[in-house]
C-alpha cells in the first residue's frame, strides 16, 4: 500500500513537471516564437559615412565687376538648360559697344577710300600732272622746269611713281589694321556682354543664392550655386588599405538618413590620388533614380575589409531585436527554459531580414523572435 502511493508521487510528480513545463513552453509562444542562432561565413565589413551630392553641381561666379540687376529665382526653383539665371548691369558696356561700332564705320570708310586713292594712283599717275601755274604759262613751265630738272640729275620719274604707289598701299595697310583693330574691340565688348549674363549649363535648381539684386561685385564673387539633383551620388572618404575591395561598377549596400532606407549604389568614380594628409580616396556611388534622398543628406555606406578574414559569426533575424534606450538586446531561453535579456553588438546586415551579430551571441543558442510588448527577463 505505501509502495503504491509512493508510485503514485512520482507519478504525479512527473505529470506536474511535464504540466510546468508545457506552461512555461506557452508563455514564451506568448510572447514571441523561439528561433536557433544560425552561423554564417561572413566577410567583415567597414562602415563609412558619405555625403549625398549632386552628380553635375557648378558655381556661376562674376566674370567683371559691376550690380547685380537681375536674379531669375531662388534656393529650390528648377530651369531649363541656357535659361539666363543672373545678370549684371551693361549700360556702361552697351556705350562702350556703341563707340565701337563707330569706330569700325570710320575705319571701314578709310580703308574703302584708301582703295580708291591707290587706285587713282594706278591708273591716273600724279607725277603726269602739272606742277604748277594755270594753261600755257603752265605748260611751258612744266616743260622747262621738268627738263631741266632731268639734265642735273634732280629728278627720277620712276622712283617717284613707286613712291606715291607704295604710299597708296601703305593708306591700305592703315585703315585695314584700324577697322581690324575697331572689329576685335567690338568683339571683346560682346564678350564681356555675353559674360555679365550668367546661364544654366544643363537643367537643374538652384541650390544657394548668394547675392541680392542691386549688390555689387567683383571678378570671382559666387554669385548662384546650380546642381542637377534627378541625379545623385553619394560621396565617401575609404580608408586606403580598404581600396583593394572597390572597384568601378561594384554594387554596394547604402543606408540613407531617410528612414535607414538601405539602397543598392553603383561605384561610378575612384580619384586617381589619395589625401596626403587623412590617406583617403573619394569614391562616388551613383544612387538609384527613385532613392528618397536628398543632396547634403548623410548616407552609410559598407565596403568589405578584404584584409579581414572571413570568420563564421552568429547571425539572427533583424525582428529579434530590441532596444532599450539605444543598446540593442535580445531575450534568450538559458539551459533552465529562462528567459534573459542580453545586450549584443550589430554587425553588418546582410539582407532585410538578417543581420551579423558581432559579441554576445554564439550559434546554436535560442533566442525570441518578435518579442511582444510587455516581455520581461525571468
Amino acid at each position: 500500500m505505501i509502495e503504491t502511493m509512493k508510485n503514485t508521487g512520482i507519478v504525479t510528480a512527473l505529470l506536474l513537471g511535464i504540466t510546468l513545463g508545457a506552461q512555461v513552453q506557452a508563455a514564451d509562444d506568448n510572447y514571441g516564437d523561439i528561433i536557433t542562432v544560425e552561423s554564417m561565413n561572413h566577410q567583415s565589413r567597414a562602415v563609412l559615412g558619405g555625403t549625398v551630392v549632386p552628380a553635375r553641381q557648378v558655381m556661376i561666379a562674376a566674370q567683371m565687376p559691376g550690380r547685380v540687376d537681375f536674379i531669375a529665382g531662388t534656393e529650390g526653383d528648377s530651369f531649363t538648360d541656357k535659361t539666363a539665371l543672373v545678370a549684371l548691369d551693361d549700360e556702361e558696356l552697351l556705350a562702350k559697344r556703341q563707340a565701337a561700332i563707330a569706330a569700325m564705320a570710320n575705319a571701314d570708310s578709310a580703308l574703302r577710300n584708301a582703295g580708291v586713292q591707290y587706285n587713282r594712283e594706278l591708273i591716273n599717275p600724279q607725277i603726269d600732272k602739272p606742277m604748277g601755274g594755270m594753261g600755257m604759262p603752265g605748260m611751258f613751265d612744266q616743260m622747262f622746269t621738268r627738263n631741266f630738272s632731268d639734265m642735273m640729275g634732280y629728278n627720277n620719274p620712276g622712283t617717284d611713281r613707286r613712291a606715291d604707289l607704295y604710299s597708296r598701299r601703305a593708306g591700305i595697310e592703315q585703315a585695314r589694321s584700324a577697322y581690324t583693330t575697331a572689329q576685335s574691340q567690338l568683339r571683346q565688348i560682346d564678350t564681356k556682354l555675353r559674360d555679365a549674363i550668367g546661364y544654366a549649363p544643363f537643367d537643374g535648381v538652384i541650390t544657394k543664392k548668394m547675392v541680392e539684386v542691386g549688390d555689387t561685385v567683383q571678378p570671382g564673387t559666387p554669385l548662384i550655386q546650380f546642381a542637377d539633383t534627378n541625379t545623385l551620388h553619394i560621396q565617401i572618404e575609404i580608408p586606403a588599405r580598404l581600396m583593394p575591395g572597390i572597384k568601378n561598377g561594384q554594387i554596394l549596400t547604402a543606408k540613407l538618413d531617410v528612414g535607414n532606407v538601405e539602397v543598392d549604389a553603383k561605384v561610378v568614380q575612384i580619384y586617381p590620388m589619395a589625401d596626403p594628409i587623412r590617406h583617403t580616396v573619394t569614391v562616388k556611388l551613383e544612387l538609384p533614380i527613385d532613392a528618397p534622398a536628398a543632396p547634403g543628406m548623410y548616407a552609410e555606406v559598407g565596403v568589405v575589409d578584404v584584409n579581414s578574414p572571413a570568420r563564421d559569426v552568429p547571425v539572427i533575424p533583424v525582428s529579434a531585436l530590441v532596444y532599450r534606450g539605444s543598446l540593442p538586446s535580445v531575450y534568450v531561453l538559458n539551459d533552465q527554459g529562462n528567459r534573459e535579456m542580453r545586450a549584443v553588438r550589430k554587425g553588418s546586415q546582410i539582407d532585410d531580414d538578417r543581420i551579423v551579430i558581432l559579441s554576445g551571441l554564439h550559434a546554436g543558442e535560442r533566442v525570441i523572435n518578435n518579442p511582444r510588448a510587455g516581455i520581461t527577463s525571468r
